[in-house]
């Protein structure tokens, strides 16, 4: 139901702007019979969340990398770019999916913030910190397997130890699922 007591199909594209139902009240579709307000989530779900939300920050992470290395920044130059380029390109993702489900610019940017914030927060402080703990890598030049090979693994470790956050995060209605709805409305 929203705010209004209207009960609110998963598939149904909300009204334009309609923020009301997936900012306060999402996974109400998704509850089980044994906990009541409690979403029951796989770990595929967790995992398919937070590839979803990785794709969008490894976008961002490489391509600030690359800018940052090619363009011979300080490290912690580099590594601010990476971070804030994650965060456009992770919320980039999310609104452009929920754009398509009718929703305005202004609600779909609060639904973004609302579904990814924690997930691209927790993949960057993971990937950057394994990227900065090998050392050479933020040094290495963009012709190197370290550079290369520290910045994959660094994205995997990311994705394998963020997915345990968005599967809890998911299981109590925040994070991807207030984006859920959309993804079936289009």
């Amino acid at each position: 139901m929203d705010h209004s007591g209207h009960v609110q199909h998963a598939t149904a594209a909300p009204a334009a702007g309609s923020v009301a139902s997936s900012a306060g009240h999402t996974g109400h579709q998704h509850h089980n019979q044994e906990q009541p307000g409690r979403a029951k989530v796989t770990w595929g779900m967790a995992a398919s969340a937070t590839l979803h939300c990785l794709t969008g920050c490894a976008i961002g992470e490489v391509l600030g990398m690359v800018i940052g290395t090619a363009a011979g920044l300080h490290n912690a130059a580099t590594v601010v770019l990476s971070i804030t380029l994650a965060f456009l390109f992770g919320y980039g993702l999310t609104m452009r999916g929920v754009l398509r489900a009718g929703v305005s610019f202004g609600a779909a940017l609060k639904i973004a913030l609302a579904a990814d914030t924690v997930s691209i927060a927790v993949m960057e402080l993971l990937d950057n910190a394994v990227i900065v703990a090998v050392p050479g890598a933020m040094d290495a030049g963009l012709t190197s397997a370290l550079f290369w090979g520290s910045l994959a693994f660094a994205l995997v470790v990311a994705f394998l130890l963020t997915t345990p956050v968005n599967r809890w995060m998911i299981s109590r209605g925040k994070g991807h699922a207030v984006v859920h709805r959309y993804h079936h409305a289009h």
